[in-house]
């Protein structure tokens, strides 16, 4: 019986023999290798933050030399900073695109919806956000990140208010306020995942729809401390 032969005249048995030595590898792009790294490092930042990640680890997951980390990131802080600003644009993204609707109260639904959806898809990144880092910046922060999210907010709140003869300039503040709400509840329901996601949204939209409903025009403190 003949045996196949190879294109380098090598036959089967020969090339059977040689695979137990080596194996072939196949080369990735720079660019797949990019995303290879970053997947790798986001998993890693996940779950054991910034501090108790190093390349070294990085580098083993991925299976290539500390160099490559640096060659394509300049050093973990490098690699940090885009797992970090591309999950915060994707969640800007999604609370910015979930805002569609005319009635106030449906647009406060569907900005929690938006923001407990990352929460469930993108739990690896959610984790990377909230966790303290020492390379966050003014724009890489979990609160400023919140803080560009109540911006959104704040247009939505400027219209109820003037509709309700409130003073629209307060718009940021109570922005901040329902926004951080929401969050701070998306922090606590990412272990938790009880109850279900739409009755937790169903809740927060609840408190911060019917504390709407009943705001006053000029609240005044009950306690002893007046300044």
């Amino acid at each position: 019986m003949m045996e196949d032969v190879a294109t380098d005249g090598s036959s089967g048995t020969d090339r059977n023999r040689s695979s137990g030595r080596r194996t072939r590898r196949v080369r990735m792009t720079g660019a797949e290798r990019r995303e290879q790294l970053l997947d790798i490092g986001r998993a890693l930042f996940a779950d054991k933050g910034f501090e108790g990640t190093s390349v070294e680890e990085i580098a083993a997951k991925a299976g290539v030399s500390k160099p490559v980390v640096y060659e394509h990131f300049g050093g973990k802080e490098g690699l940090y900073a885009v797992v970090v600003d591309r999950e915060m644009r994707q969640l800007l993204d999604m609370v910015t695109g979930a805002l569609t609707a005319g009635h106030p109260r449906e647009l406060l639904e569907q900005a929690a919806f938006a923001l407990l959806d990352y929460i469930e898809t993108y739990t690896d990144g959610f984790r990377i956000l909230v966790r303290d880092s020492p390379v966050a910046q003014s724009t890489g922060t979990f609160a400023s990140l919140i803080s560009d999210i109540a911006t959104q907010v704040e247009d939505i709140l400027g219209m109820e208010f003037k509709a309700r003869g409130f003073d629209p300039k307060l718009a940021p503040l109570y922005a901040q306020a329902l926004v951080g709400m929401v969050a701070l509840t998306g922090q606590w329901w990412l272990d938790a995942r009880r109850p279900k996601k739409a009755e937790v949204a169903a809740h927060l939209v609840n408190l911060a729809w019917h504390g709407l409903d009943g705001l006053e025009p000029k609240p005044r403190l009950m306690g002893h401390r007046k300044n």
